[in-house]
């Protein structure tokens, strides 16, 4: 997701198995900072998983999206696949940090506009562990901040469904 010139957050995306017209929409974030999320996609609650020790991708019995769909986001950029080409975009705050996910979340929902987007109907959670954990409010927060400028129709901006948040 090219959220400026000089960054893009990679994101993995798995869809709900049961029905992703209607289940909720969770976005992921793994803790550090530094950790990718492809560690809760690949180790915790991903639809595969390689557990400590083994070198095999087994199939998760119990994955996050037998009953939603589920955005991995890698942030902050420079995390995982996540790219930063400026050296001075590596420093950052948790502010910040939650500015460029919401960015990388408006790109998102541009891109998939079936999962909800200005449509209120698939229900949007934060979710997060660790530090990913802070990640997790911030961003709320700014969905919330957003949400309430949308409801003034000059500013054209989406409103998102959002429910709440989850920090494990």
């Amino acid at each position: 997701l090219n959220i400026s010139e000089t960054k893009k957050l990679h994101y993995v995306f798995v869809e709900s198995l049961s029905n992703p017209k209607t289940d909720p929409l969770l976005v992921w974030f793994n803790g550090g900072p530094g950790c990718s999320s492809l560690f809760g996609f690949m180790q915790e609650h991903g639809p595969f998983k390689i557990d400590d020790g083994k070198t095999e991708v087994e199939v998760n019995r119990w994955p996050w999206n037998l009953n939603a769909s589920v955005l991995y986001l890698e942030s902050p950029a420079g995390v995982g696949f996540s790219t930063v080409t400026d050296y001075k975009e590596l420093f950052y705050s948790d502010t910040s940090v939650a500015r460029d996910a919401m960015k990388a979340v408006r790109i998102w929902y541009e891109e998939f506009p079936e999962f909800g987007w200005n449509k209120q109907n698939n229900p949007l959670y934060i979710t997060g562990e660790s530090y990913g954990g802070l990640y997790v409010p911030y961003l709320s927060w700014q969905i919330y901040l957003n949400n309430l400028k949308a409801d003034v129709p000059q500013t054209g901006l989406a409103k998102y469904n959002l429910k709440g948040f989850i920090v494990a």
